[in-house]
């Protein structure tokens, strides 16, 4: 089970991995926190969707959720409590993060009361999310890393609200990951390459300067416990981002990256072991690693 907080996050850091379960034989299911209704649209003929318009966007990036599901196979997905029940918080210091009914906002029982629920119906073995800090700072990735980890820990109580139905142990929790080394290198390759990309103000490459010390949700390597290898999927991941097409522009900035460093890289998703058996080799090649069948 992957916990996300909004349409398009589940594609850029778990694609291939989704992608690569359900192709074997395992049950994935995908909880959106949010349906975005904050992000902004990168496509001019869906402007009137924004949030200080017409504020529709939530409602046409779940139809771009059920698209990418489509492309990467996954048949179990749904929005925390509900399409609507959480709202894109946006960032710190915005309007919208002050709005009650945010997902940053909300009482962190009532959030993760909802997973519980989830929780012990499909009964993962499995949990994905992200670190502490929400992969790069975003609220709403924030508060779906403490809604994932108070869930496993309430669903696993037998005194916790049996209407929700029986406990259940998650036996893992993973936090996604990017490495340093891995960024480092599609910038030198796209750098060395004379790719074409986007200028900044000044005129420069928007990779000349770029250093993944500075980059928010870099990694350092050594923190990196799981690897999965599986490039087979990458033109999945691909044809799943561009389905989210008023939040990803897969010809530029990071998903440029593709196009230099090759499948082999970009079809290669990281994590870090949370929770769980530690492996006995590391990096761990399977999320199921030391799980008995």
């Amino acid at each position: 089970m992957l916990v996300h907080a909004h349409p398009d996050d589940e594609t850029i850091g778990t694609g291939v991995t989704m992608a690569k379960y359900v192709a074997e034989g395992a049950e994935v299911t995908l909880v959106t926190c949010t349906l975005g209704e904050e992000g902004e649209i990168l496509l001019d003929e869906f402007a009137h969707f924004a949030a200080d318009k017409d504020d529709s966007l939530g409602d046409h990036r779940l139809t771009e959720l059920g698209a990418a599901m489509a492309e990467l196979g996954v048949v179990d997905w749904r929005l925390l409590g509900g399409p609507g029940r959480f709202r894109d918080s946006g960032m710190v210091g915005t309007a919208s993060n002050d709005n009650p009914d945010c997902f940053w906002r909300t009482d962190l029982l009532v959030a993760a009361t909802e997973l519980v629920r989830v929780i012990r119906e499909v009964r993962p073995q499995v949990v994905v999310t992200y670190d502490d800090f929400g992969g790069y700072g975003h609220p709403d990735h924030i508060q779906a890393h403490r809604v994932t980890h108070y869930a496993v820990m309430l669903a696993a109580s037998a005194t916790f609200n049996a209407e929700l139905g029986s406990p259940w142990q998650v036996t893992k929790i993973y936090w996604t990951a990017f490495p340093k080394s891995v960024i480092r290198a599609g910038i030198e390759a796209m750098q060395e390459a004379g790719a074409e990309h986007r200028e900044t103000e000044n005129g420069e490459s928007e990779f000349a300067s770029m250093d993944p010390d500075d980059i928010p949700f870099a990694c350092d390597d050594e923190l990196v416990t799981t690897t999965i290898v599986a490039p087979q999927f990458l033109p999945a991941k691909m044809a799943a981002l561009r389905a989210h097409g008023t939040q990803v522009d897969v010809s530029g900035g990071f998903f440029a990256l593709a196009d230099n460093i090759g499948a082999e890289a970009f079809g290669t998703e990281f994590y870090r072991l949370a929770m769980g058996p530690t492996p006995s080799t590391q990096p761990e090649t399977d999320l199921f690693s030391g799980i008995s069948t």
